[in-house]
């Protein structure tokens, strides 16, 4: 019959199960009006899963759906009281974790710095000296300061003002030439400054003083002073470095210079290809006599 009713989850009707509960929880008409208090409870289930304070609404007509609850005794309202505070404080509590343990973290860091500078024994000497609550300020501040030392680029600037310079000196002009015109006419433009992933800026800050202790162990070993041999150590390893950077992108930046947009034929994909397999030195040999 057309007036028969049929649920819109199960799709049964009346004659299918007789003894079902049936509702009408929202104002949609015709065939989706009527559901079966049964299954509207599991899709329900299905809605809240996450949070049942979740509001829960039609999906035909958007109506919200009216739920209630029986009301509780006293003993369940304080459990659930007790237990949505516990959920709300949750985060704070792990932020708060995470915190102390990142600054013990940096503390214990700090700590084997200094012995690694100063010697086990100097360190010992210094810190039971400093007061626990300055002691306890400054250690974690060590590897925050080489992290920040790390992300300045004090060669990519040496670099800039030796390429400005270099015209007006014979030595430097021969090994860092002026900005590089291309065939074009026009003067190649190559960022001096390359980003830097944190992974590597990170490991990088703090593998530093390790290095700095081996250098100065290795090449400045007659210096008896620990604390200068891992300064000078620090400070050599650092100068190398950028020597063998600024190198480097001097050449990408000659090389870069000599690039060209060849005309597509089968000369030039030879070239190409024998440029591949050649890591790049015949692609320039083969552009340089066209």
């Amino acid at each position: 019959a057309s007036g028969m009713r049929q649920c819109w989850i199960c799709f049964a009707t009346e004659e299918d199960d007789a003894g079902a509960s049936w509702t009408q929880p929202c104002n949609c008409r015709g065939t989706t009006k009527w559901v079966h208090q049964g299954c509207l409870q599991q899709w329900v289930d299905e809605k809240q899963r996450e949070s049942r304070d979740k509001k829960v609404a039609c999906p035909q007509c958007k109506t919200e759906y009216i739920i209630f609850f029986p009301q509780a005794n006293r003993i369940v309202l304080v459990l659930d009281q007790v237990d949505a505070l516990v959920y709300k404080m949750c985060p704070f509590f792990a932020a708060g974790i995470m915190v102390g343990s990142l600054y013990w973290t940096a503390v214990t860091y700090g700590a084997v710095t200094v012995m690694q500078i100063a010697g086990q024994e100097g360190a010992m000497d210094v810190m039971d000296r400093v007061e626990p609550a300055v002691l306890l300020t400054a250690l974690p501040t060590i590897p925050v300061a080489l992290i920040v030392l790390k992300m300045i680029h004090w060669e990519d600037s040496l670099l800039v003002f030796l390429r400005k310079t270099s015209p007006s000196l014979p030595i430097l002009n021969y090994f860092l030439p002026a900005p590089v015109v291309n065939e074009s006419g026009t003067a190649t433009e190559v960022p001096v400054t390359e980003g830097m992933g944190a992974t590597r800026v990170f490991t990088g800050a703090l593998l530093l003083p390790t290095i700095a202790s081996v250098c100065g162990n290795m090449f400045f070993s007659s210096i008896p002073s620990s604390v200068q041999r891992t300064l000078l150590g620090g400070l050599a390893f650092i100068a190398v470095k950028g020597i063998i950077k600024m190198y480097h992108k001097q050449q990408v930046y000659k090389r870069l210079s000599r690039r060209r947009i060849l005309d597509y034929n089968e000369e030039n994909l030879r070239i190409l290809r024998i440029s591949t397999l050649t890591g790049g030195d015949a692609h320039h040999q083969n552009v340089s006599h066209d």
